[in-house]
């Protein structure tokens, strides 16, 4: 049978599936079962005859959120917080895992925009961080302390402060990628380049080690997770413009909940990014400089185990039974 006779004989059902799984329709594990068993079916089919084809994505997705409903409905009986981090996010990374390597991307290209900015352009900084900022770093450059500025405040205080306004950007991060992902872009941009012409700054000023012990402290969570919030904007602004076989609206409705949890899933990193930065990073002069390149190793090796290797991990122990989707 050709593949245009197969979609269209089969392509009603499909929609069906789609409304089972996506829509407002209900329906108990059973039936769910049974539509996956049709799905896998079809699947099969489509892989044997029709082995590259966009068909055989679209049915292995479809099968994938089936047998996601199915197994999450009977974990919700022990503990969905624990499904929710140890299955489901790690499948969401695997799944759009070509928007966390587009966000890498960006901020690698956009914070060497702004080293070359900084470089080549010596108000970059005072155009970015405002003046305010740059007199007193220099005056804390001067002092023997060149990240004072990030000591200031109370322990709790600062913690407090901190993890807000990163939640906050976070957000901004992934919601304005509802605007085609150019919000995203932007806000990206701009946080790439502040971060690119402030390592130049530090470096022109000769404290550029002092620097990295008192930013990448904390700033290894807290960097890495505005990149996984990004690419969860950018997967949302995807779904905007290239819904495939889905209608808009229906692509609209998997990136806004997908990319959701995606960012939710970067929540408890950044409090402790706020945490490391409240009541750790005032020390990182005083402390030995073997612990502080430990724990900005051991942050940045947590949070990159958990986003770029445990998605493969977790897709290879489930790929045996055919569940999840290529989606390359």
């Amino acid at each position: 049978m050709r593949e245009v006779a197969f979609i269209k004989q089969n392509k009603e059902k499909w929609l069906e599936f789609e409304q089972a799984i996506f829509g407002k329709a209900k329906k108990n594990p059973d039936e769910m079962a049974g539509l996956y068993i049709h799905l896998i079916n079809d699947l099969s089919y489509a892989q044997s005859y029709y082995p590259k084809s966009k068909t055989v994505v679209y049915l292995n997705y479809l099968a994938s959120q089936i047998y996601q409903k199915i197994y999450k409905t009977k974990r919700q009986e022990t503990n969905r917080i624990v499904y929710f981090f140890s299955t489901e996010i790690p499948l969401l990374m695997y799944h759009y895992k070509r928007y966390v390597l587009y966000a890498f991307l960006l901020f690698f290209l956009f914070v060497g925009m702004g080293v070359l900015s900084a470089k080549y352009d010596d108000n970059l900084a005072r155009l970015i961080m405002g003046d305010e900022y740059v007199n007193k770093t220099l005056e804390n450059i001067k002092n023997g302390d060149p990240v004072a500025i990030y000591k200031s405040g109370s322990n709790w205080g600062s913690f407090i402060g901190i993890t807000m306004n990163n939640l906050r950007v976070g957000a901004i991060c992934f919601l304005f990628g509802i605007f085609g992902g150019v919000g995203t872009f932007y806000i990206l941009l701009r946080n790439c380049m502040m971060l690119g012409s402030v390592q130049y700054f530090f470096y022109q000023e000769g404290v550029f080690w002092e620097s990295v012990q008192g930013i990448w402290l904390h700033g290894s969570m807290e960097i890495f997770a505005i990149v996984i919030e990004s690419a969860a904007g950018l997967l949302l602004g995807a779904s905007i413009l290239f819904p495939k076989t889905y209608s808009r609206f229906t692509s609209f409705k998997m990136g806004m909940k997908n990319g959701l949890k995606i960012y939710l899933s970067t929540i408890p990193f950044t409090i402790a990014a706020g945490f490391i930065e409240g009541f750790v990073t005032r020390y990182s002069l005083e402390m030995p400089n073997w612990l502080n390149v430990l724990i900005i190793l051991f942050t940045l090796s947590l949070i990159s185990f958990y986003y770029l290797i445990l998605p493969f991990m977790v897709a290879k122990k489930l790929k045996s039974q055919n569940i999840i989707p290529s989606l390359d």
